[in-house]
């Protein structure tokens, strides 16, 4: 059994972005050395997330474009206030619901030391909150 576990940086750009981070997890499945198993990939933060969809930039801008009409960020929402525990101002409930909305991880199981996905499938990392430095996993299990 072989378990590996790749924390990936990655530095967003604008405030809402779909980044295809497909080959970044094609690359580390192939020197994992796993020829059978699965991968997982998990972003590590709450305003951001994961998708899986087609990979053709007008459904980036569709994805984005609806997100933000049903969390609009200018809406009184009960996260914009001083959040005592932390002493920040709670800003970006938008974030954090389009994070939830679109989800924080996708799975894809590796066959013949290859992630096995529909032709047309496409990873993206979702940025709901930035520009930030951000980091995702990439976890495979397998033999």
């Amino acid at each position: 059994m072989i378990i590996t576990l790749e924390r990936v940086r990655l530095q967003t750009r604008k405030s809402e972005e779909a980044i295809d981070i497909t080959a970044k997890v094609d690359e580390v499945v192939a020197k994992s050395g796993v020829k059978n198993g699965l991968v997982n990939v998990l972003t590590a933060h709450t305003s951001s997330g994961l998708l899986v969809t087609e990979g053709i930039p007008c459904l980036e801008e569709d994805i984005l474009t609806h997100f933000s009409r049903i969390f609009p960020e200018d809406e009184d929402y009960h996260h914009r206030r001083y959040l005592d525990y932390d002493g920040r101002l709670g800003f970006n409930a938008d974030a954090h619901l389009k994070s939830i909305l679109g989800g924080i991880s996708c799975s894809f199981p590796i066959e013949n030391g290859k992630m096995v996905r529909g032709s047309r499938q496409t990873i993206y990392f979702m940025e709901y909150d930035g520009p930030l430095e951000r980091t995702y996993l990439i976890q495979i299990i397998g033999e």
